[in-house]
């Protein structure tokens, strides 16, 4: 299967089951609500984010702009970057559409609502890792997935 067949794959279910959720979690519970799911550890609790990770620049004026730009940059950077790849570097190209699927799927949120709806609540008694949503898994995991691969390239070279 061609690398632009993958990529279109991939990016598709990225997206669609990031705005499924979104839309799901939007429609069914009011902000700021909470179900627990695994008690001391996980809840669904709705919340919006006008920021970036931990809510970053989130009264600046001009973060919307900001957050476009950059998020457009970015697109344009991993479609050469996966124009340049080897067809056996499959690792790197599927990290690369799930970050492209991630930054889509919170850019759609942010031209449709001026802000990111997250949903995803890991905690530990009372400390909580900012809430998330599943764009944000997989940028995560892209970045990893493209650090492992980084990781595999720098091989030795065998004498």
């Amino acid at each position: 299967m061609g690398r632009w067949r993958v990529f279109g794959l991939i990016v598709g279910a990225g997206l669609v089951a990031d705005q499924v959720t979104k839309l799901y979690i939007n429609s069914t519970m009011s902000l700021y609500q909470s179900i627990p799911v695994v008690q001391g550890l996980f809840n669904i609790t709705y919340l919006r984010n006008k920021g970036a990770a931990f809510s970053f620049l989130a009264n600046a004026v001009w973060r919307l702009p900001f957050f476009v730009a950059v998020t457009v940059a970015a697109l344009l950077v991993i479609v050469v970057a996966l124009r340049r790849l080897r067809d056996d570097q499959w690792l790197a190209q599927i990290a690369l559409a799930m970050i492209f699927a991630g930054a889509v799927g919170n850019l759609i949120d942010r031209l449709r609502l001026g802000e990111v709806i997250d949903f995803l609540d890991v905690y530990w008694r009372s400390y909580h890792w900012p809430a998330f949503n599943l764009a944000d898994s997989l940028i995560c995991i892209g970045v990893a997935l493209v650090a492992v691969d980084m990781l595999r390239e720098e091989r030795p070279p065998v004498s």
